[in-house]
């Protein structure tokens, strides 16, 4: 049964809402379910690799989509978390880098959790051009899945010991790289 839903199409789903998740809760799992579904497409040939990467592509435009819109409707400032020190220092410095360019920013926005968030409600509410932004974000959340998927597959390929073992190495070495992207960018911010 178990491996059933990890194989199955429940999987995709699943990780297709933790995917979406993660775009509002940084500590939701989604990248880890990518890299994870990646593994198991690459030791089982189930999930197929090109469906994780399509629907974890798509769960993460969707994401980044809603929170550019809760940004154009709502603004950065409605709620009182919008308005926390912390949260006021990342939405100015989304501001900027937006300025400075959208195409940049957005792809690199999509492997730094905060930033991703804090990018897409500053797009939103700035206003900025929708047909631009939508093509963006989604060759960006296309780009991150593919690069997600793949971690999981070679990982697994290069790891002996079955599915089991290449998720588990697969997941760890995902973590890893997360952590260096995310010292990398807060020195770069410096």
């Amino acid at each position: 049964m178990s491996s059933d839903l990890l194989s199955g199409p429940w999987s995709l789903v699943i990780m297709g809402l933790l995917v979406f998740g993660d775009a509002f809760f940084v500590v939701v799992p989604g990248e880890i379910a990518v890299t994870a579904l990646g593994a198991l497409a690459s030791t089982t040939g189930s999930p197929p690799l090109w469906s994780v990467m399509i629907c974890a592509g798509a769960a993460a435009a969707a994401g980044d989509i809603c929170c550019y819109l809760i940004g154009r409707t709502v603004g950065t400032e409605r709620w009182a978390w919008m308005r926390a020190p912390r949260v006021r220092r990342a939405l100015e410095w989304a501001r900027r880098r937006l300025d400075g360019g959208m195409a940049t920013v957005l792809f690199t926005a999509r492997f730094v959790p905060f930033a991703r968030l804090a990018i897409n409600l500053v797009a939103g509410a700035s206003r900025l051009p929708v047909g631009r932004y939508l093509g963006l974000v989604s060759l960006a959340a296309l780009g991150w899945a593919a690069y997600q998927a793949s971690v999981g597959a070679v990982v697994a390929v290069l790891v002996p010991g079955g599915p089991v073992v290449a998720v588990v190495v697969s997941v760890a070495v995902a973590l890893a790289l997360g952590a260096t992207i995310d010292v990398v960018s807060r020195r770069l911010r410096r």
